[in-house]
């Protein structure tokens, strides 16, 4: 079958196929109208031949069928052939079910539902819980888990630094009970410490009155002049080495404690000396004596007269040059020993 070359339509009937004219050009003469069969457009086993297409018309006669068709559907009709020829029926789908076909294509899983519709238009990804909570559109189920895991993350860091603050603030509290249980302790130490301090005290005191009891000053009406350590010439130590209580010429001198008399005489610069040993071996020296009214191996007490203040060997006036030796050795100082002793100068 030869290959036409369809001319351009003058017309077209909404409810008719149009009838087309063709023609070869000026070497082919004119060729009938042609109305489509199903013989007609069935296609032509075996080698065919495509002719040239010409000038601006369709290539072959299956396009004017597409367009005859297109002029039927557009025109909501069945094509009918012109004149004299049997009416060929095209079968279409009804376009209303494919309209309800997409419809319910996108309600039951499609895409997302256009903006302020009330139907999801997916619901890929949505999970039961999603479900279970109301969610049909996964969109915004995924909106609400980010929510969800959002605020979980955030209740996990205010947790988090409500612990911190609890566990501050109970380190805190127990710096702060440890502190004052430390501080209270203290106090109480402190208070113990003073305690015991004075309950010390009041015991050396008391000791120190009985002591003191055994115990007298060497003579009265006095003047404490030179100290012991004293510095100066008059000294042959370069020193001075006890204690002094100036005192009229005369005055008595008594024994400080009770004893034993080591020496009682004369001792060069310390012009006229008594020497009383007492029980622990300490040495008690009484100088310058105007007189000695006791003599070696003479056993006193306390309070004895032993002689009288005098300005005896090297002086510069009445007094009772008073010397310790503990042990009979070097001299320390007269007052703290006498302290001591609970006796106060």
């Amino acid at each position: 079958m030869a290959s036409n070359r369809p001319a351009q339509p003058t017309s077209f009937a909404p409810n008719d196929i149009q009838t087309f004219g063709y023609s070869r050009g000026d070497d082919e003469g004119p060729w009938e109208e042609w109305n489509p069969t199903a013989d007609s457009v069935a296609p032509v086993r075996g080698r065919h031949r495509v002719s040239k297409q010409r000038g601006g018309g369709l290539a072959r006669s299956s396009t004017v069928l597409g367009v005859g068709v297109l002029a039927a559907v557009g025109a909501g009709g069945i094509a009918t052939a012109a004149p004299g020829k049997p009416p060929v029926s095209i079968s279409l789908p009804d376009l209303s079910s494919v309209t309800q076909s997409a419809k319910a294509l996108i309600s039951d899983g499609g895409s997302s539902a256009p903006k302020g519709s009330s139907t999801p238009l997916t619901g890929a990804g949505l999970t039961n819980a999603d479900a279970a909570q109301g969610n049909a559109d996964a969109g915004e189920a995924l909106r609400a888990r980010i929510i969800e895991q959002a605020e979980s993350q955030q209740d996990q860091v205010d947790r988090a630094a409500q612990t911190a603050a609890e566990t501050a603030a109970a380190k805190k509290a127990v710096a702060l009970a440890a502190e004052q249980q430390d501080k209270a302790e203290a106090e109480v130490a402190a208070d113990k410490k003073k305690a015991d301090a004075e309950a010390k005290q009041k015991a050396e005191a008391a000791r120190l009155a009985e002591l003191a009891k055994s115990y007298s000053l060497p003579t009265s009406s006095y003047t404490l002049t030179s100290r012991f350590g004293d510095a100066g010439s008059m000294w042959s130590s370069g020193y001075h080495t006890g204690l002094d209580f100036a005192a009229p010429t005369g005055t008595l001198i008594k024994a400080i404690h009770s004893g034993t008399v080591k020496e009682a005489g004369w001792a060069g610069a310390y012009g006229y000396r008594t020497i009383l040993t007492l029980d622990d071996g300490t040495e008690l020296w009484f100088c310058h004596q105007s007189s000695i009214s006791v003599s070696v191996g003479q056993k006193v007490a306390t309070g004895d007269v032993i002689g009288r203040v005098g300005a005896t060997g090297n002086v510069t006036g009445p007094h009772l040059h008073l010397e310790v030796h503990p042990g009979g050795g070097d001299a320390i100082d007269p007052m703290a020993w006498l302290h001591s002793k609970g006796i106060n100068p």
